[in-house]
């Protein structure tokens, strides 16, 4: 009896051992969205190309505080981003006038369903007016993580 559990230990510690590597790396995995955007890596720096759009406090549903927790305030140069760490300083050129801008990140955004149409970034009413008339409402851009 006393070797059969033996042998059902070390079969348990071989299984577990076996399919350990297998568990950690499948942890890091991630889905990723299909979405008309371009990937760069260059060097030490990062550059991704997409949509960026603008939102400002009159906006219906934003609310008063970012999702760290800051005073919403669109005269700031902030933006919001998924998966992307929070206060990151993000160099945002519109692609089709050269001009850029350098913003933090401090929100979550753009909506879900816009991002898998190519929207990337979500930038302040004053942030986007730094690189676009308004009116625009989308832009094509490039950003860089700096």
């Amino acid at each position: 009896m006393k070797r059969i559990k033996n042998r059902i230990r070390l079969i348990t510690i071989i299984f577990l051992v076996a399919t350990s590597g297998h568990l950690a790396y499948a942890k890091y995995q991630t889905q990723q969205a299909v979405v008309p955007e371009q990937v760069i890596e260059e060097a030490t720096r990062i550059v991704k190309r997409g949509q960026a759009s603008w939102y400002s406090k009159r906006d219906k549903g934003i609310k008063k505080h970012t999702a760290n927790m800051e005073v919403f305030d669109d005269q700031d140069l902030t933006c919001a981003m998924w998966d992307v760490p929070f206060n990151q300083r993000i160099k945002v050129t519109n692609l089709e006038n050269g001009k850029s801008i350098i913003v933090r990140v401090n929100d979550r955004g753009p909506h879900k369903r816009l991002v898998r149409r190519g929207r990337v970034i979500d930038l302040t009413k004053a942030a986007f007016a730094e690189i676009a008339s308004l009116k625009k409402g989308l832009i094509d851009i490039e950003l860089e993580f700096l």
